[in-house]
C-alpha cells in the first residue's frame, strides 16, 4: 500500500459508506476513524472508541455475534488494526456473517505524529486477513469501489475486511461525544436494551 498517488479522501469515503449502509451498527477505532464517522452524521447506532487501541475489531466481533441480524461495521485505521492484528484470527475462526472491518490505511500512525506504519513498510493487511481465514478481504483504491463494498456489507456473507488506501492528510477534527456512559447508554437504547 505504499503507492498513495491516487489515494482516496478518507472523509468523503466514510461519509459515502455511512450513507450507503444506513442501518449498520458502526463501531470506530480511536482517533481519525471516530472523527470521520462523527463528521458523516452522529447517530444512535454509532459507538465511538476513545481508547483501547487495538480493540476495535475484537469489540466489533462481540457486537456482531450478539446482533447477528444487523450489519456491523468496524471503521478503524491501519495503526489501530495493526495493534490488534490477532483479532483477525479470531474473526476468521468465528466467521460472523454480519461483520465488516474497514481499515482506513494511510500508511501512517496519524494520532502520534504521522510516523510510517507497517502498511507503508510492506505489511499487506489483505494478505494477513486471508491468512486468518477471512476469504472476503479486498483492497479499495477508488471511490468507484465503494458500491461493491456496500453491497458486500449488506449481503452479510462475511466476514469482510477492506483495506482502503486513503490520503495521508489531516482534515479538521470533528469530535464525537467523549462521555463514555452517554455513548454506551445511547447505543444500548438503540438496540432496545436497558441503560444503566
Amino acid at each position: 500500500m505504499s503507492n498513495r498517488t491516487n489515494a482516496i479522501d478518507r472523509r468523503a469515503f466514510v461519509a459515502s459508506l455511512v450513507e450507503a449502509v444506513p442501518d449498520a451498527l458502526i463501531l470506530t477505532g480511536l482517533g481519525s476513524a471516530s472523527y470521520d464517522v462523527f463528521a458523516a452524521g452522529d447517530r444512535d447506532g454509532n459507538f465511538y472508541l476513545w481508547g483501547a487501541m487495538g480493540g476495535a475489531a475484537s469489540l466489533g466481533l462481540g457486537l456482531a455475534l450478539a446482533q447477528p441480524d444487523k450489519p456491523v461495521i468496524v471503521i478503524t485505521g491501519d495503526g489501530e488494526q495493526l495493534m490488534g492484528i490477532g483479532s483477525l484470527a479470531t474473526v476468521g475462526a468465528k466467521q460472523p456473517k454480519n461483520l465488516s472491518i474497514v481499515v482506513l490505511d494511510n500508511g501512517h500512525f496519524g494520532e502520534t505524529g504521522m510516523q510510517r506504519s507497517h502498511t507503508s513498510l510492506g505489511t499487506d493487511l489483505v494478505a494477513v486477513a486471508k491468512g486468518c481465514n477471512v476469504s472476503d478481504a479486498r483492497r479499495i483504491q477508488s471511490l468507484d469501489d465503494l458500491p461493491g463494498l456496500a453491497e458486500g456489507i449488506r449481503a452479510k456473507t462475511g466476514p469482510l475486511v477492506a483495506q482502503v488506501s486513503i490520503a495521508a492528510n489531516e482534515p479538521p477534527r470533528a469530535l464525537p461525544p467523549r462521555d463514555g456512559v452517554f455513548v454506551k447508554n445511547r447505543f444500548r437504547a438503540a438496540l432496545g436494551h436497558a441503560t444503566f
